[in-house]
């Protein structure tokens, strides 16, 4: 019997019962990144009347729309609450032979992001927008750590991400190019909420197969964007910008896993897990085209 499956049938061993009440750390966490993009966005806003010699010109709406590739990289995979017994905890609170604490450590590559957004242009120098963003592909590789390292213990899953935020950004005046035209430097933030679902993991070992169940979860995301925009007409923008967003959490299913045997030698064994997660953040690059309304 391979060593992970001590950790995910303790459901009978006594424990203590953890201590009930809020996860105090995550929400001080969640607050402190709230408090970091409130105060992006008015510094946004009062740098871009400072600073931009632009003249003020009231605007209107726009649409945008736009394709994307991020780097979501890092991911590591633990329980929420590596003391549970009744669900299990998957992983436990133990440490893995690689010395570090029982976890799964992957990454999810590079992935397409498709956006849309509606805003508006309160003058010359500010935006805001309400963008959504979706991210369909979402495929985890990465490697479990309870066996030596070197052996068999890879982790698979598919997930995808759904992200609302609203933006706000300033324009800076820039070099005007020939055959292009007026070239502009964009720095943005925002906040909002990401959906963030995953499939049935799969983690595969030298004789065995512990799947675990899938997943989703709403919670505070956030983003800071930088670039450059060019005019083609009068009313169309192309953009090109990097952009940081942090998603918030991908989150596994609590309830029905089991492992089986691929030599068919025993039965499969079912398990009540209990959730685990990891942070779903990256670098990626953005083309959209901005038109007014």
């Amino acid at each position: 019997m391979n060593r992970p499956l001590a950790h995910a049938t303790r459901v009978g061993r006594p424990r203590a019962a953890a201590p009930a009440g809020p996860p105090a750390l995550l929400t001080g966490r969640i607050w402190q990144t709230g408090q970091t993009a409130t105060r992006l966005l008015a510094f946004l806003i009062a740098t871009s009347a400072a600073v931009v010699s632009k003249p003020v010109d009231a605007g209107g709406f726009y649409v945008r729309a736009g394709v994307g590739l991020d780097h979501l990289a890092g991911a590591v995979f633990t329980d929420r609450d590596c003391s549970s017994a009744s669900p299990a905890a998957l992983y436990g609170c133990g440490r893995g032979l690689d010395g570090a604490p029982y976890r799964s450590r992957g990454g999810f590559g590079s992935v397409p992001a498709l956006e849309a957004g509606l805003g508006y242009a309160a003058s010359s120098m500010v935006r805001l927008e309400a963008v959504v963003e979706y991210r369909p592909q979402l495929e985890f590789e990465g490697r479990a750590n309870f066996l030596k390292p070197g052996r068999r213990q890879s982790v698979a899953a598919e997930a995808s991400s759904f992200s609302g935020l609203v933006m706000a950004y300033a324009d800076f005046a820039g070099p005007r190019l020939p055959k292009v035209g007026s070239l502009e430097f964009l720095i943005g933030a925002g906040a909002g909420v990401a959906r963030n679902r995953i499939g049935k993991t799969a983690m595969t070992f030298p004789s065995t197969t512990t799947i675990v169940p899938g997943g989703s979860r709403s919670g505070f995301a956030w983003a800071v964007t930088a670039g450059v925009a060019a005019g083609l007409d009068a009313r169309t923008t192309l953009e090109l910008a990097w952009r940081y967003s942090d998603l918030g959490v991908l989150q596994t299913g609590r309830g029905a896993g089991r492992v089986t045997w691929r030599d068919d030698s025993r039965e499969p064994l079912l398990l009540d897990l209990a959730v685990t997660r990891a942070k779903l953040n990256g670098h990626g690059l953005r083309l959209s085209l901005r038109y007014a309304l």
